[in-house]
C-alpha cells in the first residue's frame, strides 16, 4: 500500500538546497494543464445487485510482499434470498469457482464447503459505528466430511474514505475475529482476524485484510483490494 520511495524525498531535499544558493527566477503564471490535479474516478452507484455486476480484486501476500493473484467476481443470478457469483482468475479459464451468498454477502456455499447458517463474513444492515453482531457458524466439507465450528464477533469500528485503483469510496470499517475448531479433532484450531472496508455505494467491500493462524502460528496474511468494478453494459 505504501509505494513511494526515498528517491522522491532525496530529490526534494536537493531542490531545496539549490534554491537557497541560486537567485530566485522571475515568477511566471502556472500552466493550468500541468498544475490541475487529476480528477478522481466517479463512483458508479450499485446499491442493488444485478446479474452481470463484477468486481476485480488484487491479492497481496503480506508475508512475501508479492501480488499473488487477481480474481474477478461476477454475479450470475439474484433472487429475493440469494446472490450467485462465479469467480475466476482473468486469463485462466481453468481456475473458476462458484459461490452462493445471502443478500447480506455472507457465503452460504462454495463447494465443497457449505456454511450453516452462513460463513459470517458479510454485513448486517443498517450499519452504524459501534454496532456489533455475533459470528456463529458450522463449516461443512462435503468432500471429506470435516466440520469446523466458528465462534466470534464483528464490530463496525469507524467510517473511512478509502482509495484504491478503482477510485475513492466512503466506507464502513468492520473488524471481525473468530476462532474455529475442528469438531472431529478439537486439537486443531485456527484464529482469524480480518478488517473489511465496505462501501454502501457499490454494495461491496473495497479492501479486506485477512490473517489466519493455526494453533497460534501464522499461516496467512493477505491484503485484498478492489482494482476494477462495473455493471453489465
Amino acid at each position: 500500500m505504501l509505494r513511494y520511495t526515498a528517491a522522491v524525498v532525496i530529490s526534494l531535499i536537493a531542490a531545496g538546497a539549490w534554491a537557497q544558493q541560486a537567485p530566485a527566477p522571475t515568477a511566471s503564471p502556472p500552466d493550468a494543464a500541468t498544475t490541475s490535479p487529476q480528477p478522481a474516478k466517479a463512483v458508479v452507484p450499485m446499491e442493488e445487485p444485478r446479474p452481470g455486476d463484477h468486481w476485480t480484486y488484487e491479492i497481496r501476500d503480506e508475508i512475501t510482499g508479492k501480488i499473488t493473484a487477481t480474481r474477478e467476481h461476477v454475479v450470475t443470478e439474484v433472487t429475493p434470498t440469494a446472490i450467485s457469483v462465479k469467480f475466476m482468475k482473468p486469463g485462466d479459464n481453468n481456475n473458476e469457482g462458484f459461490a452462493v451468498y445471502d443478500r447480506s454477502w455472507n457465503r452460504v456455499e462454495e463447494r465443497p464447503w457449505r456454511y450453516s447458517p452462513h460463513d459470517g463474513t458479510g454485513i448486517q444492515s443498517p450499519l452504524a459505528v459501534g454496532k456489533t453482531w455475533p459470528v456463529q457458524t458450522n463449516n461443512i466439507n462435503s468432500a471429506n466430511g470435516s466440520v469446523w465450528r466458528r465462534s466470534g464477533l464483528s464490530k463496525v469500528v469507524g467510517e473511512e474514505s478509502v482509495t484504491t485503483k478503482a477510485g475513492t469510496f466512503d466506507t464502513f470499517k468492520i473488524e471481525t475475529t473468530f476462532t474455529g475448531r475442528n469438531v472431529n479433532n478439537p486439537t486443531m484450531e485456527n484464529q482469524v482476524t480480518s478488517s473489511t472496508w465496505y462501501a454502501p455505494a457499490i454494495d461491496h467491500w473495497v479492501r479486506r485484510t485477512f490473517v489466519s493462524r493455526a494453533n497460534k502460528h501464522l499461516q496467512i496474511s493477505n491484503v485484498i483490494e478492489l482494482i476494477e468494478y462495473g455493471r453489465k453494459q
